[in-house]
């Protein structure tokens, strides 16, 4: 039986899944056993399924993502999602299939805990922002407001060049102290601000990464290229959001850059299972940013064994398919499009 609505259902569920699966937070507390991927639905409301009992690159080049794996388990975390877009809670470990390089896996482990995070705010401050700054700094404010306390976080902000404003802190007022006093101007260096992004995150404490980026357009003064730059996404062990601030297309003052934009932040952010979500209005962002946040909190994570054990160094596609339940609509899955074998 459905519940829709109900956000207390997956804390309140969390124990019973860690002794049934036999996980617990202290999973995710081994610095470079595990990293987890993340991906994700919109909503701002849950949908609860009640479980039957169990018995029980230029000049410095990011490393591949091999940390995602250890000799034995890959850990993917998938977001379900139906018709409305309202999160899925609740599915067990037979509602999932999993695939590596078309090839099924055996999925040997199973939860739903909501781990902490390390998250990269990438905030633009260039001159077009000027009338979209405060309900950008609502934004994220209001994301932080799903933030846990072992969560940590730092701010780039970019114009004409990315500058890492706050470096990694627990006290959340920091970087909201930082933004106060941001003014919108110059150009947009969206490019180098995500690469800058991704190599701060080189010293996250948590294995679950992800960057939000608040922008208004696309690229026009980055020293990096598109290319070199999603090459390094692919690489990287992190989920990449970003909410795209767009100007209606009809709009005079609309750049080419500008009118790239959605289709550049949709090719950076899709293949690590984040997204981008298009704003036309600003009123929306703080709301937009709380989804994103939400969504961070309500994943599955499916472990297996790869069956290719080959540390080859190679990209490995992921496939993850639902086991539609009896009498549910349609369910949409969400996941990263694959990981990095390690070397030898």
């Amino acid at each position: 039986m459905l519940d829709f609505g109900q956000k207390g259902w997956l804390a309140a569920m969390l124990p019973s899944y860690c002794k049934v699966f036999g996980f617990s937070r202290k999973l995710f507390g081994f610095s470079g056993l595990f990293a987890i991927l993340m991906l994700g639905g919109i909503a701002a409301q849950q949908v609860s399924i009640t479980p039957r009992p169990k018995p029980v690159a230029k000049e410095e080049v990011l490393p591949k993502a091999d940390i995602r794996v250890n000799a034995t388990l890959v850990l993917i975390p998938v977001t379900v999602t139906d018709p409305l877009n309202r999160f899925v809670t609740g599915l067990e470990k037979e509602n999932f299939k999993l695939s590596e390089d078309k090839v099924d896996q055996n999925i040997t482990s199973f939860s739903s805990e909501d781990a902490p995070i390390s998250v990269g705010v990438i905030f633009d401050c260039s001159g077009s922002m000027s009338n979209k700054m405060d309900k950008s700094r609502q934004a994220v404010a209001q994301f932080f407001k799903t933030a846990n306390p072992e969560d940590e976080f730092f701010l780039v902000q970019f114009n004409n060049n990315a500058q890492l404003v706050q470096p990694f802190t627990h006290n959340l007022e920091e970087i909201q102290n930082r933004l106060t006093f941001t003014q919108a101007k110059g150009q947009t260096a969206l490019l180098d601000a995500i690469y800058m992004g991704l190599h701060e995150m080189k010293k996250a404490q948590n294995p679950r990464k992800a960057l939000l980026v608040i922008s208004d357009g696309g690229d026009n003064n980055s020293r990096y290229t598109a290319t070199e730059v999603k090459n390094l996404v692919k690489e990287a062990d992190v989920q990449i959001y970003a909410i795209g601030i767009y100007e209606m297309g009809s709009s005079r003052g609309r750049t080419p850059e500008e009118a790239n934009g959605p289709g550049l932040l949709t090719e950076i952010t899709e293949p690590t299972g984040g997204r981008q979500y298009e704003v036309d209005n600003i009123n929306e962002l703080p709301d937009v940013a709380n989804k994103i946040g939400v969504e961070l909190r309500n994943q599955y994570i499916l472990g297996y064994a790869p069956k290719n054990q080959e540390r080859d160094g190679k990209y490995r596609r992921v496939q993850v398919k639902i086991i539609q339940p009896r009498g549910l609509p349609p369910l949409r899955a969400y996941w990263r499009t694959g990981y990095y074998a390690p070397p030898q």
